[in-house]
């Protein structure tokens, strides 16, 4: 009535009531009446503003990505901020310009400046796995900033959720990745196998090694056997030369006896041994007549022996 109004706002808005262009009040979850034909409200929300951007970047070798996060914001300097955008609302409480929309449309705009610096010192591989590092540089620049500290406006927090190539990039870098891994798998495959056959090989040695000491012992067991019995041999040899030795120096000894026993019988008459042994039997006297007629056949002019004497000469 009469131009007269009241309004009320949250205590997360600060509230300028300009009246004839000065400031006749202003602060935090304000109500009061007014008269609207000289008042101009100007109403900044307080609170913590948590603002999604996405937008598109090109790296260092010239490759497209697509940059996806949240930013986290908040105005502590509410006069600055209505000084330099028009926060003024009308007698509904609505704005009557676009210019709060922008805040946030110029806060991605400093963040999306500061990734794409630094984008473009990185090459695509890398920017993909630099997620984090992309927040964690370019929050502290967007802290302070001069064209953010002059909006009034403080940077709570950035977090760069993924960081994605283009469809096309992002499936050659999969079939690069994936034969990357197969070739891995490979050779993991070909490492294992020639790990067990280098594993097979030495189990061969070993066997093989194993083989030739058993061999190496059964042959010194031989050659111990047949040194000892070369031993024995010789030992007989030695020991049958030995023998034969003593055999022939006894042989030696006997026949020397024998000798210088006979020695003093050589120049005896045999008729002279036998008749000194005992003249023999009638036989052996019979037969040396006979062996002493031969021996002088010449002499004799006739000899006749009856049948009856070589009878009795044979008979027994």
């Amino acid at each position: 009535m009469f131009g007269i109004r009241f309004t009320k706002f949250p205590p997360t808005t600060y509230v300028l009531h300009y009246k004839n262009g000065q400031v006749v009040r202003e602060g935090a979850g304000l109500s009061f009446f007014y008269y609207a034909p000289t008042s101009t409200l100007v109403a900044v929300p307080m609170a913590a503003v948590e603002l999604p951007f996405v937008f598109s970047e090109v790296t260092g070798d010239f490759q497209s990505l697509t940059v996806q996060g949240q930013l986290s914001w908040r105005v502590t300097d509410a006069k600055k901020l209505a000084s330099v955008l028009d926060y003024s609302v009308d007698g509904k409480g609505s704005y009557v310009a676009d210019d709060p929309d922008s805040l946030g449309e110029r806060l991605i705009a400093a963040t999306q400046a500061r990734v794409s610096d630094l984008t473009r010192r990185m090459a695509l591989k890398e920017a993909l796995v630099s997620a984090g590092r992309i927040g964690q540089e370019v929050l502290p620049a967007l802290m302070t900033s001069e064209a953010v500290s002059s909006l009034g406006v403080e940077v709570l927090g950035l977090t760069v959720l993924s960081v994605r190539p283009t469809p096309e990039m992002g499936k050659a870098l999969e079939a690069e990745a994936r034969e990357g891994l197969q070739k891995n798998a490979d050779q993991a495959i070909y490492a294992r196998r020639n790990a067990a056959v280098t594993e097979e090989r030495r189990i061969k040695e070993s066997e093989l090694a194993t083989e030739l000491a058993v061999e190496q012992r059964r042959r010194e067991i031989r050659e111990a056997q047949m040194a000892a019995e070369i031993a024995v041999e010789e030992a007989r040899t030695a020991l049958i030369d030995r023998r034969t030795a003593n055999d022939r120096k006894d042989a030696d000894a006997r026949g020397y006896a024998l000798e210088a026993t006979l020695k003093p019988l050589k120049e005896v008459d045999w008729r002279t041994l036998i008749a000194a042994s005992g003249g023999g039997d009638s036989k052996t006297l019979i037969s040396m007549a006979f062996l002493g007629l031969a021996e002088n056949a010449q002499k004799i002019g006739e000899l006749n022996v009856t049948p009856d004497l070589l009878k009795s000469l044979l008979s027994k």
